[in-house]
């Protein structure tokens, strides 16, 4: 990393430039010399960095003020603050001097003191310059990035809740328009099927504005207890028994036919949380361990007290997720959905997120991609449990 202030001196004669690095010994400066303009242009980029340049108006071939102009000219190194040093005292010349771009001068003979403080002052603006710049780059990047998110959360808005409302919808009315056109000509059966197809197709758009509304609740309630933390709920008096884990995830099992697949070993107790928070959190970190993996595969619940934090794993052996994939979790945000075409929204995991936030708890993610997940989740505060 540079520390030092680098300084780049031009000038026709080499005693001149002894005489500058003699004034600067002591300084944190670091002093280089090109004998002409031409050097100095040349080598600008490739063997000179300077944060300054010093430079004589008065050298042969060509001159002090063509070679500041050519280098104003250059993007790269308009920023560079230039002392003109010149033995000019007209106003003419001083006036094409600041004309080609210098940003100060000094007059010959120099004044040790004058060349230090106007060199200090022109480093000073060009340090100030530089962390303008920093920040601006620190800005232009996080706008870039907060951008990129937005666009890739449009995406997931056009392409899950689009298909999540309007596939449920689309059946329910081509159940009803079937009913209505051929409801002479069908038997029994056939209308049983299709009254079957329609009802189906409500539960799911009940599910999906159900999942809309949990998060909502939650998002509410994040923001009452960051603005009130004596908000409406109270969470210290909440008591639920471990073994409801048990009948939650037994039921979400045998409604999505894997009660075979389903393990449980959780160990009796109570924990400070509602019943109704519990439900929610099982039933979608459940949803997406069993949506994410194959019938006949395992999905595993174990539950046990750990310093009197309650720590549960759900774990199954499914799709898997990337180490980026777990990072970019988020409101309506899904992976691969162009791939393997699943139902959801990408609220799953982020609605536990806030349930467990909700209680100062912790959720976390270990997985092994196209082999296995596990979300483990610590409940502080537990009140009671069976060794």
């Amino acid at each position: 990393m540079k520390n030092s202030i680098s300084i780049l001196v031009v000038d026709d004669e080499p005693e001149n430039f002894d005489v500058i690095e003699g004034l600067f010994l002591n300084q944190d400066y670091e002093l280089s010399y090109a004998p002409n303009g031409q050097d100095a242009l040349e080598s600008l980029g490739s063997f000179f960095h300077p944060d300054l340049i010093l430079l004589d108006v008065m050298m042969p071939g060509i001159d002090g003020i063509e070679v500041c102009r050519q280098i104003k000219a250059m993007p790269e190194w308009q920023a560079v603050p230039i002392i003109m040093i010149t033995a000019l005292t007209s106003k003419e010349d001083l006036a094409r001097c600041l004309a080609a771009g210098a940003d100060d001068f000094i007059s010959k003979p120099v004044n040790s003191l004058e060349l230090r403080a106007r060199v200090h002052s022109m480093v000073r603006i060009k340090q100030q310059y530089d962390k303008i710049q920093n920040w601006s780059k620190l800005q232009q990047s996080t706008i870039q990035l907060l951008e990129n998110s937005l666009t890739e959360l449009r995406g997931n808005l056009a392409s899950s809740l689009s298909h999540e409302l309007n596939t449920p919808l689309n059946g329910i009315l081509s159940s009803f328009l079937l009913l209505d056109d051929y409801l002479d000509e069908m038997d029994t059966e056939e209308i049983q099927e299709i009254i079957n197809i329609g009802t189906k197709s409500a539960r799911r758009l009940e599910q999906v504005t159900q999942k809309f509304l949990t998060y909502l609740y939650l998002e509410l309630q994040a923001y009452k207890s960051l603005d009130d933390p004596t908000s409406d709920m109270d969470l210290q008096g909440a008591e639920t028994n471990t073994s409801l884990i048990s009948k939650i995830a037994t039921a979400k099992a045998k409604a999505l036919d894997r009660f075979n697949d389903l393990t449980l070993e959780i160990q009796a107790g109570t924990i400070r949380f509602t019943s109704q928070h519990l439900q929610w959190l099982i039933d979608e970190l459940l949803d997406n361990a069993f949506k994410f993996s194959d019938p006949q595969t395992p999905v595993k619940i174990c539950g046990q007290v750990v310093d009197q934090v309650f720590q549960l794993n759900i774990s199954d052996c499914g799709r898997g997720m990337t180490q980026e994939q777990i990072d970019k979790i988020g409101a309506f945000m899904q992976f691969e959905r162009y791939k393997y075409e699943q139902q959801g929204v990408g609220l799953g995991l982020k609605i536990a997120q806030k349930i467990v936030d909700l209680y100062g708890g912790k959720i976390k993610i270990f997985s092994t991609y196209q082999e296995e997940t596990t979300v483990q989740i610590e409940f502080p505060g537990v009140l009671h449990h069976k060794e």
